[in-house]
This record gives C-alpha cells, sequence and structure tokens, in this order.
C-alpha cells in the first residue's frame, strides 16, 4: 500500500502543473492495494502476481478495459491519463482535469500524443508504467519527446477495438525493463531474454521520405554510435538505400470511411517488399523516432511529427523508441527500433542492454 499511497502523494503534488491525469482514483486504489498487501501476508507473491502493489496509469477514461491482465498480475490503476480533445490538430497534446497537458522538461512544449498524459506521468516519475495505443505513433512520439521508453506492439498481436488495423495496444515505461514486464503480462511470453552479441542494424535517417530536421537525426545517430561502441548492435549497410514510400496519403485513406483503399493497399505491399528485404540483411531498422523536436502548444504547423512512425503502423511492424539525449532545448529525443513482425522479445531484449550500456 505504501507504494500506491507514495505515486498518488506525487499526483497530487505534481498534476496540478502537469495536467497529466483526467481522473485519480484514489481511493479504490488504497482500497486494491490493501488487499493486494493481505493476499501477499498470507501467500507471497510468487509468478502470478509480478506486478503485485505496482501503481499503473491507463490510458483515458476507457482505459481499464484493456488493463485486465496487468490487474490480474498484481497491477494497481491509479487513474486515467490525459488524451486530446476533440478537434485537437494530429493529436500532439492531451487535455487533464485541470487543462492543457505540459512537456515534464518544459511546460511551454507538448509531451507529444495522444497518448500525452501517459508519457508526462512517466517522465515525471508519477508512476512506472502507463499504458498508451499507437495508431501513427502515439506511443513513440510521447515517448521520445518526454524521454521515456515506448513500445508498439505487432499488428493483431494484442487485441485492438481499431476497425482498420492501423492502432495497436503499447505502453510508455521508465525503463526497458519494465516496458519487458508489461509485455510478459500482456502477450504471456517468458521475459525477454538479454541479446548475446551485437543485434545488426540499417540506418536510415528518413526512410527515403521523411524530410527530418538536423537536430534529431544528429542525437538518433549518436545513441546508434553509443550502442555500436557498447556492442548492442552492429550496422551493415544494406544493399539497397532504404526508401519506403511516403506512407501518410495511404494510412489517411485507410483512416477515411468510404475512401478506395486500392491505392492504400499498393503503398502498403510496395512498402512491406522493401521492409522484408531490409529486415532479411539485418535484425533491427534504426531511425530517429520524430522528425521534430516537442514543439509548442500552439500545434505543429504545417509539420507531421508521424513522418519517422507511421509506416509501421501500415506495415504493423512493432517498433520501440528509446531515449537518445536531449537537443539544444532542453527537450529530449528519441531513436526509433523496428524488428520483424512479432520480435517485440528482440526489440526489448536490445532496449535492455542499452539501458545497461
Amino acid at each position: 500500500m505504501d507504494v500506491v499511497a507514495a505515486a498518488l502523494d506525487r499526483i497530487e503534488r505534481a498534476d496540478p502543473h502537469l495536467c497529466a491525469f483526467v481522473e485519480v482514483w484514489g481511493e479504490e486504489a488504497l482500497r486494491r492495494a490493501g488487499e493486494l498487501d493481505t493476499r501477499l501476508d498470507r501467500r507471497g507473491a510468487g509468478p502470478s502476481l509480478p506486478l503485485a502493489g505496482v501503481p499503473i496509469a491507463v490510458k483515458g477514461r476507457g482505459g481499464l478495459q484493456a488493463a485486465g491482465p496487468l490487474l490480474a498480475a498484481g497491477g494497481v490503476a491509479v487513474g486515467a491519463t490525459s488524451v486530446p480533445g476533440p478537434g485537437t490538430p494530429w493529436q500532439t497534446w492531451g487535455l487533464g482535469a485541470r487543462g492543457r497537458t505540459v512537456n515534464p522538461w518544459r511546460a511551454d512544449r507538448t509531451p507529444g500524443g495522444s497518448s500525452a498524459g501517459a508519457a508526462a506521468a512517466v517522465a515525471a516519475g508519477l508512476v512506472p508504467l502507463a499504458t498508451g495505443g499507437d495508431g501513427a505513433g502515439s506511443v513513440r512520439i510521447p515517448a521520445a519527446w518526454c524521454g521515456v521508453v515506448g513500445l508498439k506492439t505487432t499488428r493483431g498481436r494484442l487485441p485492438s477495438p481499431d476497425r482498420t488495423g492501423l492502432a495497436v495496444p503499447g505502453v510508455l515505461a521508465r525503463s526497458a525493463a519494465d516496458a519487458g514486464l508489461w509485455w510478459t503480462v500482456m502477450a504471456e511470453e517468458p521475459e525477454p531474454a538479454e541479446a548475446p552479441r551485437p543485434v545488426t542494424a540499417v540506418w536510415s535517417p528518413d526512410l527515403g521520405f521523411a524530410g527530418p530536421d538536423p537536430e534529431p537525426v544528429a542525437l538518433a545517430r549518436a545513441e546508434v554510435e553509443r550502442l555500436e561502441a557498447a556492442g548492442v548492435v552492429r550496422l551493415v549497410r544494406p544493399r539497397r538505400p532504404v526508401r519506403l514510400a511516403d506512407p501518410g496519403p495511404a494510412w489517411l485513406a485507410l483512416r477515411t470511411p468510404g475512401a478506395d483503399p486500392a491505392g492504400a493497399e499498393h503503398v502498403r505491399a510496395q512498402n512491406d517488399l522493401r521492409l522484408a528485404g531490409i529486415l532479411g540483411e539485418a535484425e533491427l531498422l534504426l531511425t530517429p523516432t520524430a522528425p521534430t523536436a516537442p514543439h509548442g502548444h500552439e500545434g505543429p504547423g504545417d509539420r507531421y511529427s508521424t513522418s519517422l512512425t507511421w509506416a509501421f503502423n501500415l506495415s504493423g511492424h512493432p517498433a520501440l523508441s528509446l531515449p537518445a539525449g536531449f537537443g539544444r532545448d532542453g527537450c529530449p529525443a528519441g531513436l526509433q527500433l523496428v524488428a520483424p513482425h512479432g520480435r517485440e522479445a528482440l526489440l526489448l531484449a536490445v532496449a535492455r542492454r542499452a539501458d545497461r550500456s
């Protein structure tokens, strides 16, 4: 109970500034924690309760519906995190109970979205992990802009209500180990093993189309070089340059009711073929997570923060954002790792080694 009470205290003190939560379930969380304490006193945690007493936040007011396995594993839901309000352009910030959600590193910048409150809550140390959903980068972008780990799962690996298949569950966590624990519970898989050798990887600053700003590219590339020097990854040169077709029009067509999907499916097939070639030559594809630094609360302007992420919602590949240092504005940046379908364990193993390097 003490851990949950401490989390609720942190939320009470910090959330008037962050606005990361739309609801806080203090009384219910303490009751649940007390029940778990009694159960643990009698029987101990054991493998059936790997999240015993861990405070978690869920994305949005409906987030409890997808959090069943976490609660069954002993997690304690302390509240629902903020998501963008209706009509928010590109869902790049959130609206909490007290107002606009801010980036913990700079209040005049967005935390990213749409898992805005989730990223802010984890980055500020209010909870160790928060659930998210990723339809175009909605876990990975806020993870990058708030300096935490964000995992998007393989399309179809976990249940999702999204009719298009573009949006899938994910998690934001302060460490790769915590993200791995979420995956173990949700996927009912063993804990990801350590990567025993450098993992082969291909680097692309822009996927052949994105036009990112120089600083996010430089920060991501510096993190790649750090991981290479530490023996976590080994860069290989692909036989052909990484050149995907811009997925934006295809993504938008699939999201638009009544639109003809034929063009979108052509782009998807073209990119799937190219990604199969890249990931046939190396185990990972590495890119910056976002093409820009976090923008202000007035909105992103004409730049799509999704330009480096939504290709993998279209293709369905799992992807993970790792922290990649800080820009001149004091805000974090991210390095995106993309793996073959179903290889979340590989992403998490590499991320754990990166955490320890």
